[in-house]
């Protein structure tokens, strides 16, 4: 059947339109966005934007609250001291939930092998580097568990760590025999253990090693992560891990690594820990693993995976820092410090969830 209309006999209809196909392009309605969503794509480019704001926000607010008492060069140097451990295992925890997991065990780890540490040199008298690669490897060990849990026998990590931080802090207590090993003996037979924590006065600020050893492992790892392919190929089996897998990365090897070595890190946190505290205690660090995870979050970091950075959570302690000795000099009372950070994590949260709608 031809088509009457056509001037080409034989010719079907919907064939007529191959004489004079249509050359128009495709084109797409651009609207103008509102300052809203501008700043909404800001933050969703600049991760740390909002962690650097609010902390910059909390020292003036805090700076006007208190006075000079705040912006003291010692007081602001304690508060970096205090927030060292937190800011080490706070690393271990961003490698982690880049990759959309999550460990409960961190902080299990570091105390776990800072007994292994005092048990080592201490009380068996192995020389203080032995008993300080011993405790590490420890760290990589407790890791890798975590890490075949996840990988091999698909777990989720969140129960996986959930379970491995009770058997940790249970082995913890049982080679300990739950006893504190006392910073005078540490002090006697290895003091190599509590290096980190030697102070160094600047200016009338004072500094522990510790804090100085902190600031390299966050260039370190920052370096890792933004310049070499491993840290390429971490982000991206945490924002999609089928696209990942697809494209040749290998996904259960990278989440292995990443375990291991956030339980090495863990093992360097806890040579801080015995720094910071002289002693070696098995009831040490009980807090560690909700504030690391809080510094990993208010820093900017995405529970969801593919998202955060390691200054972002050294900004996120520093934050959780600073409210903390601002409203302890303002005389507030510790529980309505942790009633502030608890609101800190809800608002973060809450801010990632916003933020993520921009690639919706």
């Amino acid at each position: 059947m031809t088509d009457i209309g056509n001037s080409r006999p034989g010719i079907q209809a919907f064939e007529a339109v191959l004489d004079k196909p249509d050359t128009r392009v495709a084109e797409f309605e651009v609207s103008a966005k509102s300052p809203l969503q501008k700043l909404q794509h800001f933050l969703h480019a600049n991760p740390t934007a909002v962690p650097a704001i609010v902390l910059l926000l909390g020292v003036i607010g805090f700076s006007l609250i208190v006075g000079s008492r705040f912006l003291s060069a010692f007081n602001l140097s304690l508060i970096i001291q205090q927030v060292t451990i937190i800011g080490v295992i706070g690393i271990a925890q961003t490698l982690i939930v880049i990759t959309a997991g999550i460990d409960l065990s961190v902080g299990a780890i570091m105390v776990l092998c800072s007994v292994i540490m005092g048990k080592l040199a201490v009380m068996m008298g192995l020389p203080a580097p032995i008993a300080l690669a011993a405790g590490i490897a420890a760290g990589a060990g407790c890791g890798a568990i975590n890490g075949v849990l996840v990988t091999r026998f698909r777990l989720p990590p969140f129960i996986v760590t959930l379970g491995t931080w009770s058997i940790f802090f249970a082995l913890n207590l049982w080679y300990s025999a739950s006893e504190t090993i006392r910073s005078q003996e540490v002090a006697r037979t290895a003091p190599f253990l509590q290096w980190l924590g030697t102070p160094v006065d600047v200016l009338g600020a004072r500094f522990t090693y510790g804090s100085f050893f902190m600031l390299a492992l966050v260039g370190l790892v920052w370096f890792v992560l933004n310049r070499t392919a491993f840290g390429r190929h971490l982000y991206a089996v945490g924002d999609d891990p089928d696209a990942a897998r697809l494209s040749g990365i290998r996904t259960d090897r990278i989440l292995f690594t990443v375990y291991v070595l956030a339980g090495a890190i863990c093992a360097l946190g806890a040579w801080i820990l015995i720094g910071r505290i002289g002693s070696i205690s098995p009831q040490a660090g009980q807090t560690a693993n909700l504030d690391s995870i809080t510094a990993v979050v208010v820093g900017g970091a995405s529970l969801f995976g593919g998202r955060g950075s390691i200054i972002g959570t050294l900004i996120g302690a520093l934050i959780v820092g600073v409210f903390r000795n601002g409203l302890a000099l303002s005389g507030v009372d510790v529980l309505w410090q942790e009633f502030t950070v608890g609101w800190l994590i809800i608002i973060a949260v809450a801010l990632d969830q916003w933020i993520r709608k921009v690639s919706a």
